[in-house]
Order: C-alpha cells, then structure tokens, then sequence
C-alpha cells in the first residue's frame, strides 16, 4: 500500500510531499525523503523502548502510569520539559499536568531559539511562508546557519534551487549570500560568502543597518568583514524585489543573544523602507514551533512557565530547565520527546539524575537510562497523528500509516492516563 504527501516528523522543514510504501505492516520505501529523513522512517523500529519499566525492572503500562501519578503529585515543584518532538495534542495535555501539578513547564526552544522568541517579542517580526520565499526571493541569505547539513531539503524546497511563481529560473534568479564564522557546504555554494570574526554578529548587522540608511563608515573593516563586501551585501539587499535572512543558531547563541535578533530585525525594518524583506529563524526539531505555539495558546507564554502560584508565569533564565535544575530546585522531572541527559550542561544533568524521573520516549537514551518510570510511546508522523507547526508557522497534519507494536500508547494517550491518575489522587 502506497501513502502519499506524507509529511517528514525530522526537522522544521516539515516536507509535506513524501510517499512511503508499507508491506506486510513494515515500511518498504520513501521517496522524495532526505538521507536523514530517509534514516527516521526506515529505521523507526530499531533501538525502542521494549516496555515499560520502573528502575530498570519491566513491567505493565499502568503500574508505570501509577507510580508516574505518584512521583508527580508528591512533587512539590516538579518539571515538565521537552515537547519538541511530538505532536500538538500532546503538548497541550502537557501544560495541563504542568499546571495542575504547579510545576515547571518548558520546551526545547530555551537552548536553542529562545534568544529569538525573546528579541520578537519586544520588537515584532517580519514574515512570511516558505511558500512564498519560493515563489518570490530573488535575495537570500543565510545567516549563522547551514541547512546543507542541518535542513536537508531546505535549499531544494524552498529557499535556492526551486523555480517559482516569480522566480521562474531557480538558482539564476537568485543571489544567494552566507554570513558565518567557517566556511560550511552553504557556503561553497553561495554567490558571496562573509567570513565573520566570533561573537561580532551584532557588529555586522548594526553596520549594514547604518549603510541601509545611507551612512558613510570610515572603517576598513567590521567584524572581520572587508567593509567592500559589507557594502556590496547592503546594495544587494536594496536591490532585491524581495530578500529573506534565514538565521540560526550562529546568531541566537553567540554574544549578543537576544539582542542579536533585535538588530537584524531593526535591519530588515530598515530594508522595508526601500524594498521587501522578511526574516526566518532556521527551527531544528520538527515541532519546536508548535511547542512554542500552543504553550502560547493555553498559558499567553511560548516557554518557560512556572505555575507554582496558581497562574502561569513566564521569566527565562529564571524558570527554564537548565536553570532550574543547575540550582537543584526541581524535586521530580517528566521528560517528553526530549533527551537532556545528554544534551544538558553537567550541573544540570547531574541533578536530573538524582530526583525521579519520568520520560516518554519511542527509543533508548541517556535520559531513558536514568528515569525512574520509562514508558514507551508511538512515534508521531509514523504510529500517530497529530498536528506540527512548520518554521514559518505554517500547521500541518501528521499521518499514521502503521500500527503501534500491542500495547505502545500514543504520547497524548499516556499523558491523559497521567491526567486522570492525578485528578483521582486529589480528590
């Protein structure tokens, strides 16, 4: 049997054409998939979670469900972390356990874009979809980013080689430049590439916001940039019909952070006077965007919530995960598509690994290695349906087209049970 416009649960890219063959219960083939996607889908049985277990010790779902309920509701600050890498559904039952328990909730985007969230709100963005970075950038640039590695079909999809509805040659219609600090494959194949000096991002992009305006700089060169070649991206960006600045975490996690994004988006406000531009932050996980978005929906925050008082309240560095846990507040932990006990800095992940610990997850981790309660789920886009939200915000369905192995629950499904254990416990 033959499924097709499958969407891809890997990366933010969220490719929505893929077509996948099942026989005999098992996928056969992908097509139209990435090297990386192509890995998740064929290999999505290998490594899992045989069944649940509480301390290393096997045994059936619902005493793991109970003794979950349990570690949860004799918490008193207990946090809810991950979230990135399921569906929709899941993540608004996830905020309820937050909420209802006053824990701790937070998403993977605090280690990653959480420094982009920050800087939008204050100063707002420019967007659009993908869809129409196809259709109309003449103009791209990647900034602190490498989709070559990271968004495998990215350039081919959306952003360089595909021929639109006004850019009707692909490639030669475009100008492609990469601002970075090595030269990566992006790079080598980008019309022009600056090589920044570490750390001077905020620099370079408050120079070419000077020269949008009309400023004379006397200097030779900024940031490790031949100020020639800063001027030639300036000019290009001024003649561009419309430009889009796709950046990652080059930008988000070197010095300046936050505010880093404050002034590329006083950039592209600056380019706004003069022509089109827009700016896209390149998201990793395949519903980071949608964690964001639906904590938003439920709490009015996109992460980092505490509910201890009663009401949801939001402060990063205070109330997300790696703070809370380097500071040993936290006494209980429910992990969900996440793996931060291999990801987390030492402080951090040395606590995690002293207080009980709950994780739901599809295969074997560090994480899962150190839970207390370890409960195996379908995996979204593959076992389960859901909704995801692409890097542009753009929501899209996930498809299920092989069954879960007997008895292996869907991540909402687990998360209900937990709900239900918990609201018995208190009545």
């Amino acid at each position: 049997m033959q499924y097709t416009d499958i969407v891809c649960p890997f990366c933010g890219c969220l490719c929505d054409d893929l077509e996948v063959t099942i026989k005999d219960g098992h996928i056969e083939s992908v097509k139209n998939a990435c090297t990386i996607s192509q890995s998740k889908f064929m290999n999505h049985h290998e490594n899992r979670i045989k069944a649940p277990s509480i301390n290393g010790k096997e045994t059936e779902l619902e005493k793991t469900v109970e003794k979950a309920v349990e570690i949860l509701a004799s918490a008193r600050r207990p946090l809810i972390y991950g979230l990135s890498s399921t569906e929709c559904g899941a993540i608004s039952k996830a905020v309820e356990i937050a909420e209802f328990t006053g824990g701790i909730l937070d998403n993977t985007s605090s280690v990653c874009h959480g420094p982009t969230i920050l800087a939008l709100q204050q100063v707002g963005e420019s967007k659009t979809t993908l869809g129409e970075v196809k259709n109309r950038a003449d103009l791209v640039v990647f900034w602190g980013s490498n989709p070559t590695e990271a968004h495998l079909r990215h350039i081919v999809r959306y952003s360089v080689t595909p021929k639109g509805m006004y850019v009707q040659e692909g490639k030669k219609d475009r100008k492609i430049f990469v601002v970075d600090v090595r030269e990566t494959r992006t790079a080598k194949m980008a019309d022009k590439f600056l090589k920044i000096d570490h750390n001077k991002d905020f620099e370079l992009l408050l120079a070419l916001r000077a020269l949008v305006r009309g400023e004379e700089l006397e200097a030779s060169q900024i940031a490790g940039v031949p100020i020639k070649e800063i001027k030639t991206l300036a000019e290009e960006m001024m003649k561009a019909k419309f430009g889009v600045v796709f950046f990652g975490l080059g930008l988000t996690q070197s010095d300046g952070r936050h505010m880093n994004i404050d002034a590329a988006v006083g950039l592209v406000s600056e380019l706004n006077r003069k022509t089109k531009f827009v700016l896209t932050p390149m998201r990793g996980h395949y519903n980071v965007a949608g964690a964001n978005t639906v904590t938003t929906w439920q709490t009015g925050y996109p992460y980092a919530v505490d509910f201890s008082t009663g009401y949801p309240r939001y402060n990063p560095g205070e109330f997300t995960a790696i703070d809370v846990l380097s500071r040993g507040e936290v006494d209980a932990a429910l992990i969900i598509a996440s793996d931060p006990g291999a990801t987390f800095p030492k402080d951090a992940a040395k606590h995690l690994a002293q207080i009980p610990v709950i994780t739901l997850d599809q295969k074997t981790t560090p994480t899962t290695m150190l839970s207390e309660v370890v409960i195996p789920v379908a995996t979204a886009g593959i076992e389960a349906e859901g909704t995801a939200y692409r890097m542009d915000g753009v929501p899209l369905k996930l498809s299920k087209f092989i069954d879960a192995r007997d008895g292996v629950c869907s991540d909402r499904e687990v998360l209900d049970m937990i709900i239900a254990g918990l609201k018995e416990a208190k009545q």
